[in-house]
């Protein structure tokens, strides 16, 4: 083991203040060229990272195809990026205001829609989100998946901005990936509790690569099929505890859900897609709030951040065994002298020389 494991070995300033540093590309890409935004901003970066200890920033750009306010950063197999805007560019947000989670920008949206583009940020073609076929004006892009063997995208619906709070964002639509046509909207229905539909979330392509999961933030799952059919459904399959469940991944045929009422990463088998069944759950201590999580190129290993209304502000490193689906605590990602794992990023000292409190969000492992 490295004797600087869990330290923090360099920061990098973007030059802007009061962005809210959030997402990232959820997988570090090939060429070590990582796009992350700074969603208040309205901002994206284009970082080099293929040296980690050396980062660099490429470029920075901002609204594209008359869409502002990126979120969601994939790679296609084309070499290109799809990404989701949340916002036409003439809408008219305020001031950004501090909600309980740091979220809250208040203001006047209109709906954004999907962007095909370089990594430097060229347009290659988009496609607005508005649909006339549904009632519902309230419709802005959070996450994205492409499936090019059936041409077909899928995207969810949640707003970032939680001062908004009359948009629910149960919908889920689906775009014709080769010239980003929108085809269908549709709204997921509520489970047993009556709101597990709200907040679309991440949409994840599961192992038959015709079936999607879908979380939301209101902590439910659904399955999504007849994706490439004019009529796609959609079916409640599970719910977790509480709400303002966190950002999943999912790994061979297990899905890891952050759950931060439960203060905990649960893992579940989900070889029957209609049927999860949980296996493992890791409690990370009462106050911590799990959110973000991705897993290393292994398979085995698991970064999770700690964010939101907690007070730990932690990050974790969790291992995991593909064979089981069990969770276990890596105990030596620690700060020096404390008695419990995780890396607090509270108080520190940044090698850029900030001293303060930064609040961990989207987060990757290098290659």
């Amino acid at each position: 083991m490295s004797p600087h494991y869990g330290a923090v070995i360099n920061s990098l300033p973007t030059g802007m203040v009061g962005t809210h540093p959030h997402h990232t590309e959820a997988e570090m890409p090939a060429d070590g060229h990582l796009l992350a935004n700074g969603f208040h901003a309205g901002r994206t970066w284009l970082f080099d990272l293929s040296e980690p200890r050396e980062p660099k920033i490429l470029t920075s750009f901002g609204d594209r195809a008359g869409f502002s306010h990126p979120h969601t950063y994939i790679r296609l197999a084309n070499g290109h990026v799809l990404a989701t805007f949340q916002y036409r560019a003439d809408s008219t947000p305020q001031a950004p205001v501090q909600g309980h989670d740091g979220m809250s920008m208040g203001g006047k949206h209109s709906t954004g829609g999907l962007v095909e583009m370089d990594e430097l940020g060229n347009v290659i073609r988009s496609g607005g989100a508005s649909d006339a076929a549904i009632v519902d004006r309230r419709i802005y892009p959070y996450s994205v998946l492409a499936m090019a063997p059936v041409d077909r995208a899928v995207s969810t619906t949640t707003d970032m901005d939680q001062a908004d709070s009359a948009a629910t964002s149960e919908w889920v639509q689906f775009w014709r990936l080769s010239d980003l046509t929108l085809l269908k909207s549709i709204a997921l229905k509520p489970g047993p509790r009556g709101d597990e539909q709200r907040y679309t979330g991440e949409p994840r392509l599961l192992p038959d690569g015709n079936s999607v999961y879908i979380h939301t933030f209101n902590c439910g799952l659904y399955l999504v099929r007849g994706i490439d059919t004019p009529e796609p459904t959609s079916t409640f399959v599970r719910s977790f505890d509480g709400k303002n469940c966190g950002v999943p991944i999912l790994t061979g045929h297990y899905w890891l859900q952050p759950v931060p009422d439960t203060h905990s990463l649960v893992a579940l088998d989900i070889a029957d897609p209609e049927h999860p069944r949980e296996v493992s759950a890791l409690t990370l201590g009462d106050d911590e709030q799990p959110h973000w999580i991705a897993i290393d190129g292994t398979g085995r290993r698991v970064v999770l951040n700690s964010a939101g209304a907690g007070t730990g502000n932690r990050l974790f490193i969790i291992n995991f065994d593909p064979a089981n689906g069990k969770l276990s605590l890596d105990d030596r990602f620690r700060d020096p002298g404390s008695t419990r794992a995780g890396i607090s990023l509270t108080g520190k000292t940044w090698p850029h020389g900030f001293v303060g409190t930064a609040v961990p969000h989207g987060t990757v492992f290098s290659r």
